[in-house]
């Protein structure tokens, strides 16, 4: 068993369904548009591309530790969780998804399921994943990519939140009220 081609299996099947998925959305009736997108489109891809230099059978200065068949299996089930997660999350938002900063056509605050627990929860998965990634790595590359891809996706975040306030009735509410990435964190 090669347990990097698990890893690298889980993150490809979770990436291709994903994109599979994307004409399922509403129209779109306004973007916040690129050049506002650019700064953490920029951060995650700088993210991605260090996260994903291989690991596998690397020794090395930047090797930290090495993972046991425990932490092995740990991450498996954290990684298959985050992913089911921001899974979850999509399909509750529905035809509201965008993988841009947008508002849709017929655009509300979803405010139930995993929306009730954390105001990113696809954020919130797929970070879940990237940890539990990183923990499997165990190197100064995947620390740094996984902290790389928490910036970008936190900027986002931050972006769609600005934009979401002007364009969406109820949504400053929303923000007050529920955590932005961690169920108990700050709002």
């Amino acid at each position: 068993m090669n347990g990097a081609l698990i890893i690298v299996g889980l993150w490809i099947l979770f990436a291709l369904s994903w994109i599979a998925a994307v004409p399922w959305s509403n129209k779109v009736e306004k973007r916040v548009g690129l050049s506002k997108e650019l700064a953490y489109r920029i951060v995650l891809i700088v993210g991605g591309i260090v996260f994903f230099i291989p690991a596998h059978h690397y020794e090395g200065p930047l090797r930290l530790w090495y993972p046991s068949l425990d932490l092995f299996w740990t991450t498996v089930v954290a990684i298959v969780l985050g992913f089911a997660f921001a899974w979850w999350a999509r399909i509750w938002l529905g035809s509201l998804w965008s993988g841009q900063v947008t508002k849709k056509e017929n655009h509300r605050v979803v405010d139930t399921g995993p929306y009730r627990i954390v105001r990113h929860p696809i954020y919130t998965g797929i970070l879940l994943a990237t940890y539990a990634t990183m923990a499997l790595k165990g190197t100064i590359l995947g620390i740094a990519g996984a902290l790389i891809i928490t910036l970008g996706l936190w900027m986002k975040a931050r972006l769609e939140e600005g934009w979401l306030e002007q364009e969406v009735e109820g949504y400053g509410a929303y923000r007050h009220r529920v955590p932005m990435l961690l169920p108990f964190g700050p709002k």
